[in-house]
């Protein structure tokens, strides 16, 4: 195992405040139409993710920042499904009422909770316990690093979304991809967490293109385990282009079009799993 290491927390503080600027600089470009396009999300048109973008800063500075309680549930969350319901319907609750707001307003909103959740990021210590554990990753508490990380892939992926709604260039570049699928890796061995192997069974996983890279998924006594780099002697290889992986990740592939876009080498059984790995609450 020596071209391999165990994944370690990965820093997405600073990419905030760029990544909003990003996104006001396109939203400043479009026509009022263009507010109005359906975006990949069946349920939300541009203008509804942008209203989604600032509820979830307007929720996450109020609770982490303030220690506002009232978006709090009525009651204990006893499932995956039971949380997905409750952020469901905070969801459409804002976007429903957003649906009021002038583009113009929406973006000046939209600018002043950005830049302040950006700063909230900023100053978090990466190394403490943080307030929403990560559970597509099966995680019941989570480091901060990995929450901010959550939270940057979602703020990324919106922004795709609307590109693409829109017809404007994707943020694709390693400098945005890389961390976003760095850290939707980490979604692996909760995948995994039913696939039988002995102990020190290899898959490992390679992203190609500009932004991928290799990890590996390594069985221990206490369940599987993600590193960092390629082993050798893995029992199974597996081959991804970097956009299938981050549309697979969100939910914008069918486990089938993964299968038979992937490219595989040893057991195929070791490998077909991946094929169902998402980093969203579904």
């Amino acid at each position: 195992m020596s071209h391999i290491k165990p994944s370690g927390p990965i820093d997405t503080r600073a990419l905030f405040a760029p990544l909003h600027q990003e996104l006001l600089l396109m939203l400043r470009t479009l026509a009022p139409e263009d507010w109005r396009r359906q975006t990949r999300a069946p349920q939300w048109r541009v203008g509804d993710i942008v209203a989604h973008l600032t509820d979830s800063a307007v929720r996450r500075l109020s609770i982490e920042r303030d220690g506002h309680t009232a978006v709090a549930p009525d009651g204990p969350i006893g499932s995956p499904a039971e949380l997905t319901a409750f952020l469901d319907r905070l969801n459409a609750e804002w976007v429903a009422a957003s649906r009021r707001i002038s583009p113009r307003l929406s973006i000046e909103f939209l600018d002043t909770v950005g830049r302040q959740l950006a700063a909230l990021f900023e100053g978090a210590d990466l190394h403490g316990m943080a307030t929403f554990p990560v559970a597509w990753a099966g995680d019941a508490q989570s480091a901060t690093w990995f929450d901010i990380g959550r939270e940057y892939t979602e703020r990324w992926h919106h922004h795709q979304q609307i590109a693409e709604a829109v017809g404007a260039p994707l943020l694709a570049g390693r400098r945005w991809l890389y961390p976003v699928l760095d850290v939707s890796m980490r979604a692996v061995p909760f995948a995994y967490r039913n696939v039988d192997a002995p102990t020190t069974t290899g898959v490992t996983i390679e992203i190609a293109g500009e932004a991928g890279g290799q990890w590996t998924l390594v069985r221990e006594m206490a369940g599987w385990r993600l590193f960092t780099g390629a082993l050798e002697h893995a029992a199974a290889h597996i081959r991804v282009d970097q956009d299938l992986a981050w549309r697979m990740f969100f939910k914008q592939r069918s486990r089938d079009e993964v299968l038979a876009a992937m490219r595989t080498g040893g057991r195929a059984d070791l490998a077909q799993p991946f094929a169902g790995v998402l980093a969203v609450m579904a």
